[in-house]
């Protein structure tokens, strides 16, 4: 009989510790098996949890399922849902770190202020920041979840809508949110011949192309898609842009010197080299491919 019950205990761990291995799952963590991470041990600004930082409106392809649940005060898409591409990488961190879902708080952070220097309320930040020297002065930044391209947005039978390459974009004024790389890009690639109008938000950009006070909008690759597919009906990606020399990606975002930053880059390797961080990327951002190369 107690060979029994010792049998039926173990299988009940077993399955305990499989119910949370998809992202999303309300089951419980096992402890992380990350050497050095020892969930106790880990700086956090609030014990026992995990707080994730990110922007609101929440957009897709980086966040999804909407807002189901009471009284949300997330836009478009509620964090907590597990669904998106960042979501479903922050819940895939959290899980290597030993937290539940339950054990994960999302903290509303307006973009600018997740790189600026000084102190962070959140553990780490989500929300497409690229990294960049200037910014990894004052914050740190994680390994690379996510490597990725600037792509335009231009409305259908617009003169732009015409144009093939990089040097035929000058011409025309052009915006993108503020202190964005997509910015930078416009800045210091494309160099239109008239100033590049900046937006404090992406909505307020995509209204302004959508109003055509600008002829063309630049955004990551992904985000280009949900723009045309969600925001500007008549809207297409003329393209997107070649890779830049090192490659652009995306990193989660520390307060300058945090040493979780360290069990985080450790959670995301392991992800890597078991395919589960590629995975999250076929469910949530397959669609975005295809898009001619603007040279």
């Amino acid at each position: 009989m107690r060979k029994i019950l010792l049998a039926l205990a173990a299988l009940a761990v077993m399955a305990v510790a499989s119910a949370f291995t998809a992202a999303g799952s309300s089951a419980p963590a096992s402890a992380s098996a990350i050497p050095g991470c020892a969930k106790a041990a880990l700086n956090l600004v609030g014990d026992g949890t995990l707080t994730v930082g990110t922007d609101n409106p929440a957009y897709p392809p980086w966040f999804g399922g909407g807002t189901p649940y009471k009284g949300s005060s997330w836009k478009i898409n509620d964090p907590n849902t597990a669904k998106g591409f960042e979501s479903a990488v922050a819940y895939a961190v959290a899980q290597q770190l030993g937290f539940t879902r339950s054990q994960v708080k999302w903290l509303y952070t307006p973009f600018s202020r997740s790189f600026a220097p000084g102190p962070k309320s959140f553990d780490f930040d989500i929300n497409q920041i690229s990294y960049t020297p200037a910014r990894a002065k004052v914050v740190t930044f994680s390994a690379s979840y996510y490597n990725v391209n600037q792509a335009i947005v231009v409305v259908k039978g617009t003169k732009i809508a015409s144009v093939r390459s990089i040097r035929g974009l000058k011409p025309y004024k052009l915006g993108a949110q503020l202190g964005t790389t997509s910015y930078q890009y416009i800045v210091n690639r494309i160099r239109p011949s008239s100033r590049p109008a900046v937006f404090p938000k992406n909505d307020a950009a995509v209204q302004a192309l959508k109003n055509k006070q600008i002829d063309g909008l630049v955004v990551d690759l992904p985000t280009a898609f949900y723009v045309t597919a969600v925001q500007v009906p008549n809207g297409k990606i003329l393209g997107q842009f070649p890779t830049t020399a090192g490659g652009e990606h995306f990193g989660m975002v520390f307060q300058k010197g945090n040493s979780l930053a360290g069990c985080v880059n450790k959670a995301l390797a392991n992800l890597k080299r078991s395919g589960a961080l590629g995975k999250i990327q076929q469910t949530w951002l397959a669609k975005a491919t295809g898009a001619p190369v603007l040279r």
